[in-house]
């Protein structure tokens, strides 16, 4: 594949004659990083929305379904799994519980506390929202062989390993 220059090489050309002293390697590859996140949080949060889902709500079905059968978490396992709050969790549950795509229950080994389970229409949802997310994903990466797919994981692997 040839190189093709992009919108990032363009910045990175004006720093360079604007300050010639930078070092600007990061920026490029940070740059890049976020513009093919949005590329990608957009294309996926439309295959979810053809289900009547936000990005947000897929996560937690997504973070049920692939914990296995029962398809149930405490809430607070469930947060942590997500890297997020307990009460920016409650809000999700919420909406997904009013939407009949999760269900709370009393946890039956602890009186205080509550389980969270994916219902019939939730696992559905689930497993086809995933499906509809994951080829809009190998969408974006098919212009790349399968070796240079694999190295890019490898190399945001050890990237992310490194922070």
């Amino acid at each position: 594949m040839a190189n093709v220059t992009d919108d990032i090489d363009r910045i990175l050309g004006q720093w360079a004659r604007e300050r010639p002293d930078l070092d600007t390697e990061a920026m490029g590859v940070f740059g890049r990083i976020y513009r093919l996140s949005r590329l990608a949080g957009d294309a996926t949060e439309k295959a979810y929305a053809r289900f009547g889902i936000a990005r947000a709500d897929f996560d937690v079905l997504a973070t049920l379904r692939r914990s296995g059968a029962p398809f149930q978490l405490s809430p607070g396992v469930l947060a942590a799994s997500m890297m997020l709050s307990t009460g920016g969790t409650t809000a999700r549950l919420d909406r997904l519980e009013k939407a009949g795509l999760v269900a709370r229950s009393p946890d039956p080994d602890d009186r205080r506390g509550i389980l969270v389970r994916l219902t019939p229409e939730g696992h559905t949802i689930a497993d086809e929202a995933v499906t509809a997310g994951l080829t809009e994903q190998q969408r974006l990466l098919a212009h790349l062989p399968p070796e240079k797919s694999a190295q890019l994981s490898t190399l945001l692997r050890d990237l992310l390993g490194g922070v």
